[in-house]
């Protein structure tokens, strides 16, 4: 049953259609949460990392280094379990959407702090010059100019979310790879692991590949926009 070309493994994939579609809409529910949360983690310590403010500085370069040197499987088992062990028991799918989100968030306050130091010093002392605070500076003037430095890294960490959320399996979560091991291994669907891997990679390309198209061809119209 276990083959790539066994009709009676595709047929079972097919009955079982719901398992697959189930674990999909959660990989997107948790990729969307994750991604926001990720996106807020990374611009507000990108700022602060930015912010000629030693303080500032401080705790988000502390924040990066804890988050990025301990592995996101460990993050989650330890937001998980630390949470149900102290009496106030987390779902599933919200810990997977805040682990993620804190992990990734690390990695995309990188990406924004190279972003804005990749702008010359000139245009920050030229929007000071001309009465800007430091957000006004900053939204008004520097990220405009930093999006297309920004755009191609960030959506990488993107996708690196989409594909992470399959960590969840460590806890038992409901995302398509821990479906899709429960449907490989039961023992009424149990056998058609050619099939069911393939249509689980399938589902992660449809979800990621055209992310990195669309970003693709953004980033060229803005260099194209630019030299105009």
């Amino acid at each position: 049953m276990s083959g790539i070309f066994s009709g009676g493994a595709w047929a079972k994939v097919w009955l079982y259609r719901d398992t697959f579609i189930k674990g999909f809409l959660n990989t997107i529910l948790v990729s969307a949460a994750a991604v926001l949360l990720s996106l807020a983690i990374g611009i507000i310590l990108g700022l602060m990392a930015t912010s000629g403010k030693k303080l500032f500085k401080g705790i988000s370069r502390v924040y990066v280094e804890i988050i990025q040197n301990t592995p996101l499987l460990l993050q989650i088992c330890f937001l998980y379990y630390a949470m149900a062990f102290s009496g106030h028991s987390m779902g599933i799918i919200p810990a997977g959407m805040i682990s993620v989100g804190i992990y990734h968030g690390a990695y995309m306050a990188e990406v924004v702090r190279a972003g804005i130091s990749s702008i010359p010093k000139g245009q920050a002392e030229a929007a000071a010059a001309s009465g800007f605070g430091y957000l006004g500076k900053m939204f008004y003037i520097i990220l405009p100019q930093s999006i297309k430095i920004i755009l191609p890294p960030m959506v990488n960490q993107v996708v690196n979310v989409i594909k992470n959320t399959s960590c969840l399996y460590i806890i038992g979560g409901a995302d398509l790879i821990s479906l899709t091991y429960s449907f490989v291994t039961g023992a009424n669907t149990g056998g058609a692991y050619a099939p069911a891997y393939l249509i689980s990679g399938l589902l992660f390309f449809i979800i990621c590949f055209p992310l990195s198209k669309v970003a693709g061809i953004w980033e060229a119209r803005l260099k194209l926009r630019d030299r105009r």
